[in-house]
């Protein structure tokens, strides 16, 4: 009897069939999930393929050419990839590319010059594609070419400092100088400046009619300028081989350094700028010495505070009175 009365228990049943609803529940859900999951049809992935270099060395030339004009860009990049890569490594075209852009016919140069440029930018390809330039025909070749540039378009006097020229100049002379100042960050000046860079281009430019005014201009488009033109003739004044080829060609001058010591000559110029300028007779030598030990407090307070000074100098000439700026006191205080 106490066993059919436990069955006939209402909350017992309640709980029982509760627990039922929620385990039947949770097993048609993950039922339904597995074969849901097995219905999907999913997109088979693309297989990766990778170009090795057998496979690049076993494409003909007539392939290549049929791969440059393949409509999708992704076949069109590889295949001229492919090709700068046979051109870096590959001596007579390289020597054919250089002798192009030596040539006096403007699309020649420029076809020859669009090739080299491109062939040198794909470094995620070539460890170091600059390596096929860094000789002295090629250095050869881009100066030649950059006096070729000379002619082509007729350049403005090189006077403004607040105006940057460089970007409205020829391509084919960007691409030439963008060439030379990846090479002379890569390997030096020395073989530039061999090749005549300085006296073949860069003095025939149109710094000014006379030697101080292309001097000055020179110096101001180095300073104020910031393009590839003003980073190689700041690596050219860097290197001596650049500044023996910048003083023959009359760009730079001789730099004449101080026969004093500057710290001495600064201490004499504050010690004059002190006495009182009502004295015609200008400062002596005794002048020079401090004179505090027969002085008062006050005025040695006073003298202090009219020795207050700022002295401006660059290093370019030797100091004088117009270097230094006095603090204007009040002669009362």
């Amino acid at each position: 009897m106490g066993f059919l009365s436990f069955l006939r228990n209402e909350r017992l049943f309640a709980a029982g069939l509760g627990l039922t609803t929620v385990g039947f529940y949770f097993a048609m859900r993950t039922i339904l999930e597995y074969y849901r999951d097995e219905a999907e049809i999913k997109p088979t992935p693309p297989k990766t393929q990778y170009i090795t270099q057998e496979t690049e060395d076993s494409l003909k030339l007539g392939t290549l050419e049929s791969l440059l004009f393949h409509y999708n860009f992704a076949i069109r990049d590889t295949a001229l990839k492919i090709v700068a890569g046979r051109a870096v490594n590959d001596g007579p075209t390289m020597s054919y590319l250089l002798w192009g852009i030596t040539r006096k016919d403007y699309e020649e140069r420029m076809e020859a010059l669009r090739a080299l440029a491109f062939a040198m930018e794909d470094k995620e390809t070539f460890h170091e594609p600059l390596s096929a330039l860094n000789t002295s025909r090629a250095y050869s070749a881009l100066v030649r070419s950059l006096e070729l540039c000379l002619d082509d378009v007729e350049h403005e006097k090189l006077d403004d400092p607040l105006y940057d020229e460089y970007y409205l100049r020829d391509i084919g002379e960007r691409r030439c100088l963008l060439l030379a100042s990846q090479l002379i960050h890569r390997y030096g000046m020395e073989k530039l400046v061999k090749a005549g860079f300085v006296a073949r281009w860069l003095a025939r430019q149109p710094w000014g009619d006379t030697d101080e005014e292309r001097q000055k201009n020179f110096a101001s488009y180095i300073e104020r300028k910031k393009n590839r033109i003003s980073d190689i003739c700041f690596h050219l004044k860097t290197s001596k081989a650049g500044q023996r080829a910048l003083l023959q060609a009359k760009l730079i001058t001789k730099s004449r350094k101080l026969k004093r010591d500057r710290g001495d000559h600064i201490k004499v110029v504050l010690e004059i700028s002190m006495t009182n300028e009502d004295d015609q007779e200008g400062p002596s030598w005794h002048a020079l010495v401090p004179r505090v030990n027969d002085q008062s407090a006050e005025e040695q307070r006073l003298r202090r505070r009219h020795r207050e000074a700022m002295v401006l100098n660059d290093g370019t000439h030797s100091l004088g009175r117009s270097d230094i700026i006095e603090r204007e006191h009040d002669s009362n205080s």
